[in-house]
């Protein structure tokens, strides 16, 4: 019966030098890590929805009352400006409404993927300890960070408007492609 216990004490000093050599766990800043990932994949399917819809698609609105999918790509840029720039401190870089100037398809999709790049310039400033300032948002203080998961909720929620508006006109969404 105390066979064993050299073994593994001897297997446990033979694997303390791999152990010893292995890099330290990444230093980092889990919360703003958490809340980038959840705003790439987000960005990543509006971003291959605007490219994967038609041209002849952006004006389409499946009943009157809403936003076309041109309107609705144009709203979520609109949105990305003001709400990454309200985690900033700052005023919009664009003050123009995208969802009412923009009708043609190349336009909206380089519009959308600016806002877009304009986020991920207020994420890339962003750590867990700038995440959590506060700053004033709808008449409140909220932290940094919990200001742009409110824009990617905001994103998420229009994004699902286009998975309904792609499946009405026989598109699959590219949350539903796999090997993403």
């Amino acid at each position: 019966m105390t066979r064993p216990l050299p073994l593994l004490l001897a297997g446990v000093l033979l694997a303390a030098p791999a152990f010893a050599q292995a890099p330290p766990a990444p230093e980092g800043h889990p919360m703003t890590a958490a809340a980038k990932g959840q705003f790439a994949m987000v960005k990543n399917y509006i971003t291959k929805s605007a490219e994967k819809v038609g041209e002849d698609l952006y004006g389409f609105k499946p009943t009157p009352e809403v936003r076309s999918f041109g309107q609705l790509f144009g709203h979520i840029a609109n949105a990305n400006y003001m709400i990454c720039s309200r985690a900033m401190g700052e005023k919009p870089p664009s003050a123009e409404d995208i969802e009412k100037t923009k009708s043609a398809k190349a336009d909206i999709v380089k519009a959308l993927a600016d806002s877009f790049a304009y986020c991920d310039g207020v994420f890339a400033k962003m750590d867990d300890k700038t995440g959590a300032e506060p700053v004033d948002f709808f008449r409140q203080k909220q932290p940094r960070l919990a200001v742009l998961q409110f824009n990617t909720a905001h994103d998420f929620e229009h994004y699902g408007n286009l998975v309904t508006y792609m499946r009405l006109k026989g598109i699959v969404p590219p949350s539903s492609e796999g090997g993403m």
